[in-house]
């Protein structure tokens, strides 16, 4: 998740270090532009007593990467956080975070600014027979909320401890929590664009107005 500031740059939130969501930042153009300015912010690091830097670091080094972190020559900062903090990144804007159940955690982010609120929940697996309490509370009467919704139920129970969830439980905590609308979000690599589009027909009809997430997606709050 980005924020993008004209006086302060742009500060890039990570839900976690997987090599799903940070391989790209290696190859993030911006990075290497002298004069670019960039805040990396984490919250599950410091839980297992590292910090962002050095993850980043590592990814950056043979075998893994032909060049260092160095070579990047833009302004790059980090900031390690405690998931469950209370953020404030730019004037105006507040971010509440929330730990997430995912193997080696993950953090969920509420974004507000005047009088909306957009939230990021992934990576996350539910518990079976309940609403996580503390996603609700983060969720509470959202504009939107972008879910995990890597399976579906009939595909979960083959998945347990992977650290996923289903689009079917998102519908369930948006409605419970008064949120106003959901993006399924994190699919399954071998769901192809039919099975999605299946999902996105579904979830129109169960939560009116919510939306398959897809590349080049703009949603203006």
């Amino acid at each position: 998740m980005v924020l993008d500031c004209q006086q302060c740059g742009a500060h890039v939130f990570l839900s976690h270090t997987h090599v799903d969501h940070v391989n790209g930042f290696a190859f993030f153009k911006p990075a290497y532009h002298a004069g670019n300015r960039l805040k990396l912010w984490n919250g599950h690091l410091l839980r297992q007593g590292r910090r962002l830097q050095q993850v980043v670091d590592t990814m950056m080094q043979r075998p893994f990467f032909p060049v260092p972190f160095d070579i990047m020559h833009a302004d790059i900062s980090f900031e390690d956080f405690e998931a469950g903090d209370t953020l404030q990144p730019v004037a105006g804007i507040r971010m509440r975070t929330h730990f997430l159940p995912h193997p080696g955690g993950a953090t969920g982010y509420r974004v507000e600014f005047g009088d909306r609120a957009a939230c990021y929940v992934t990576d996350i697996e539910h518990a079976e027979g309940r609403l996580d309490e503390d996603v609700l509370r983060l969720i509470d009467g959202a504009d939107l909320v972008i879910y995990d919704a890597t399976f579906t139920e009939e595909e979960y129970v083959n998945y347990r401890g992977w650290g996923h969830s289903t689009w079917q439980e998102g519908v369930r905590l948006c409605k419970a929590a008064g949120a106003k609308r959901l993006v399924t979000f994190h699919h399954e690599p071998d769901h192809d664009d039919e099975f999605l589009d299946q999902i996105a027909a579904q979830l129109d009809k169960t939560m009116p107005g919510s939306v398959v997430a897809r590349e080049g997606l703009v949603i203006e709050l």
